[in-house]
């Protein structure tokens, strides 16, 4: 059995990229959220610096991509808020097989997430009010964006917890 887990630990880079791939959108997305803001607001201030009409509604569109991607990153990394209260009292066996449930859960959810968004966001009309070239779908693309991220990092974590079925870990 060992030997399958070996294979589809190859995987394992990919799996890193994404995580990598994300990350570093999320980042570039809060440096241009706090570079428009200090625009925006400064402008408001400042005569000679610009206050463009389109600020506040590309603020808040990156904003609502960085909150469900970086929701997504924490899917790997475990790092949810979960009840954990009565994790030392039961078998591990039973705790492990709780972990399964909640993996198929997410992924349910992220395949949700997946396939409604993307309905909902090609089939919605409409532009942004300050940039009439603009489609809102660009508004409601980060859902089905973000159950694509949700699904690939919940699968790692769903392989990782068959693995630890099978395979104890070693002492450290």
């Amino acid at each position: 059995m060992p030997q399958i887990f070996d294979k589809i630990d190859r995987f394992k880079p990919v799996f890193d990229k994404v995580y990598s791939f994300v990350l570093l959108l999320c980042k570039v997305l809060l440096v241009l959220d706090v570079l428009i803001t200090t625009m925006a607001v400064t402008g408001r201030f400042v005569p000679f610096v610009p206050d463009p009409p389109w600020s506040e509604e590309v603020v808040l569109t990156l904003m609502t991509y960085m909150a469900v991607l970086s929701a997504s990153l924490a899917i790997r990394r475990g790092a949810h808020i979960r009840m954990t209260a009565f994790d030392r009292y039961l078998p591990p066996k039973v705790l492990m097989s709780l972990d399964l449930l909640a993996d198929v859960a997410v992924m349910a959810l992220a395949l949700i997430m997946i396939t409604v968004g993307w309905k909902y966001a090609r089939t919605l009309p409409g532009t942004y009010v300050s940039l009439p070239w603009l489609p809102r779908f660009w508004l409601y693309f980060p859902i089905p964006l973000a159950g694509a991220a949700m699904l690939v990092f919940q699968i790692e974590v769903f392989y990782n917890h068959i693995k630890s079925f099978f395979i104890k870990k070693e002492a450290e």
